[in-house]
Formats: C-alpha cells, structure tokens, sequence
C-alpha cells in the first residue's frame, strides 16, 4: 500500500510539472507564430519591391545593385526566419507529444533556442528593409525628394531601433532569474 501512494504522488508531481512545462511551450508556439507572420508579410514587401520596381533608365549601377542585393537580403533573412519558426511551431509540440519520455523538456528548451535564433533573422531582414528602403529613395527621386525622406527613414530607424532596445531591457529576464517548469532537485 506504500509503495502503491509513493507511486501516485511521484505519477501527480510529474503530471503537475508536464503542465507547467506546457504553458511554456505554448508562450513559444504563440511567440513563433506571430513572429513567422510578420517575418511573412516583411518577405511579401521585399519580394514586391524586387519584381515590381521599375529602375529608371540611367540610375546608378552600384546605386542599383546595392538596393537589390539589400532587398534580396531582407526577404532571405525573412524567409529564414519563417521557415524556422514554422518549423518549431511544427516539430516542438509533436516531440514534446509524442517523443519518449523527457521530450517535454526537450522541445521546451529547444524551441526557446531557437526562438532567440530567429529573433536575430528578424531583426537582420527589417534592418535591410529599411537600407533598401533609403536605397530606393536615392535610386528613384531626385536628391530634393531623397534628402527629407531619408531623413525621415533615418528618424523612424532609430527610433525603432532605441524603443526595441528599451523594451528589451525593461522585460529581459537573465538566465539565473529565469523560472521554468524544469525540476531542478538540487535547488
């Protein structure tokens, strides 16, 4: 009879800390999911640029192939980021599902790995998009046109660039401060 509660409380404690571990799961799924949109809809834009924009005859060849090499950039960096973050959001639930035992933790722990991964993807390809955004403005308008919108892209980069950053630091957590569902028997 001991052996038998022993063995349900050890059964209720580790069906208790799998739920835990699932809500984490499910905050990276919801993360990836939103970031592999926007990443989408910032590939769309970089993609229409490309195929839709006519170069004015007689523009700057390096003028030229720098804003399509940034534009290229931008929705390769984005399409990675989409591709992984579909990815996780396909194959982190389906290891932690159906995985052998410990595939929780695995999926869990990988999918905040990679979520930090495609972040960076992110934040490269919408920093490209706005360098082939002032590219286009020097490549299209005259310089009367091209001076006040680039100063206008300049602003907006920086101020997007300074907000993320004090968003970051306001709800950054350390990895010591960092609570997750991961049994821990030593501490």
């Amino acid at each position: 009879m001991l052996f038998a509660d022993k063995r349900n409380l050890e059964t209720n404690l580790q069906v208790s800390l799998l739920k835990i571990r699932d809500k984490e799961l499910q905050f990276y799924v919801g993360n990836c999911i939103a970031m592999g949109t926007q990443s989408a809809v910032l590939a769309g834009f970089a993609y229409n640029g490309i195929i839709q924009v006519d170069i004015p005859d007689g523009a700057n060849e390096l003028l030229s192939g720098a804003w399509l090499v940034t534009s290229c950039c931008a929705m390769g960096f984005e399409m990675i980021c989409l591709v992984s973050t579909s990815f996780c959001v396909m194959f982190g639930p389906g290891l932690a599902l159906r995985g052998p035992d410990g595939s929780m933790h695995a999926a869990v722990d990988g999918l905040m790995l990679e979520y930090r991964r495609a972040a960076l993807f992110y934040g490269a390809g919408m920093s490209m998009f706005f360098l082939s955004l002032m590219l286009f403005a020097w490549l299209v308008f005259d310089w009367h046109a091209a001076v006040p919108m680039m100063i206008a892209m300049c602003f907006a980069a920086y101020d997007m660039y300074h907000y993320a950053m004090r968003l970051i630091r306001k709800f950054h957590l350390r990895a010591d401060e960092m609570v997750t569902g991961k049994f821990d028997v030593s501490r």
